[in-house]
């Protein structure tokens, strides 16, 4: 079914995580008319397995709007290594792919402009443009979850750096710290994540005797509000590890809002609050940056696939 007589124009918008994928057809102000979360499916790193799962996932999309509205272009966002400006998916760790052919191929199937980015860069596009960071310029975006990621804006540009820039994750914030994921030792990522913080408390105490799993990192913040020491100690290494991060990350780039979303995020001012005094401690001759969370929360990625879509008409 074609689109009614004149129907609004839509982008399609996809962000396809480590185990759901998010889409919406967005209007240009951010509305999402139509949204759906479905499962990522098993072996997208196989030859057409992703490419199909993103036409189906549009095409279930452009079903429910029953031809409403007049959809012009399609956004969608990865984790990893992207390149944008070929389309290509260079490389992602949780999902297996290498070097996977994405935008011109999509875009053949739908027969529509494709717009594929990283997920965390299109989640500070959409807080620049929608959301918390709309009159700031120099910008850090940290989603702090099972892992860390990040995006830089300096002077109204994101950059890319063909797709390397902004792994805030894997800066080395302790050289003597446990072994990352990357190979290296003392990233980031492997001191202050949700997943690091779960661990350190973990190992830190005796097993729970009712029999319970991990304490999740949520509730190791709630323990840090209730006063537990054990709690606090963890809690205290991943933000100063964090402090370390983002005080390299101003100097190096002047940044002044710092944005620090993600699972961890959730916890508030438990995280916030320590962050900011952390690295206003650690600071000399630079600004002090703002330290807040997002505004749209876990649909920034999809919402950043849609403002890339946007920009291809």
């Amino acid at each position: 079914m074609g689109p009614q007589a004149g129907a609004t124009d839509l982008v399609a918008a996809v962000d396809v995580g480590g185990t759901r994928t998010k889409a919406a057809l967005v209007a240009r102000g951010g509305r999402e008319v139509v949204s759906a979360t479905v499962p990522t499916p098993a072996g997208c790193a196989l030859p057409g397995v992703l490419v199909q799962h993103l036409e189906r996932v549009v095409r279930d999309l452009l079903t429910a709007d029953a031809g409403s509205h007049h959809v012009v272009a399609c956004g969608v966002v990865v984790p990893g290594l992207v390149d944008d400006k070929q389309g290509v998916a260079r490389w992602s760790a949780n999902l297996g792919w290498r070097d996977l052919p994405v935008g011109a191929p999509l875009s053949g199937q739908l027969g529509l402009p494709v717009a594929l980015g990283h997920d965390v860069r299109a989640g500070l596009v959409a807080e620049a443009r929608l959301g918390a960071a709309r009159d700031d310029r120099h910008v850090l975006f940290v989603p702090v979850g099972t892992g860390i990621a990040g995006a830089l804006m300096v002077d109204g540009h994101v950059l890319l750096a063909d797709g390397y820039a902004g792994e805030l994750g894997h800066v080395v914030v302790d050289p003597t710290g446990p072994e990352c994921g990357c190979g290296a030792r003392g990233c980031l990522e492997a001191i202050a994540s949700a997943a690091a913080v779960e661990r350190a408390y973990a190992s830190s105490t005796l097993p729970a005797p009712d029999g319970a799993g991990r304490a999740s990192a949520e509730r190791v913040a709630s323990l840090v509000e209730a006063g537990d020491v054990a709690a606090q100690a963890v809690w205290d290494v991943a933000v100063e590890a964090l402090a370390r991060a983002v005080t390299m990350a101003v100097t190096l780039t002047g940044v002044d809002l710092v944005l620090v979303g993600g699972g961890l995020a959730q916890s508030g001012e438990t995280l916030l609050g320590p962050l900011r005094t952390a690295v206003r401690d650690r600071l000399t001759f630079q600004r002090m940056p703002r330290v807040e969370r997002p505004l749209l929360g876990d649909r920034a990625g999809c919402l950043g696939a849609a403002c890339l879509a946007w920009d291809l008409v």
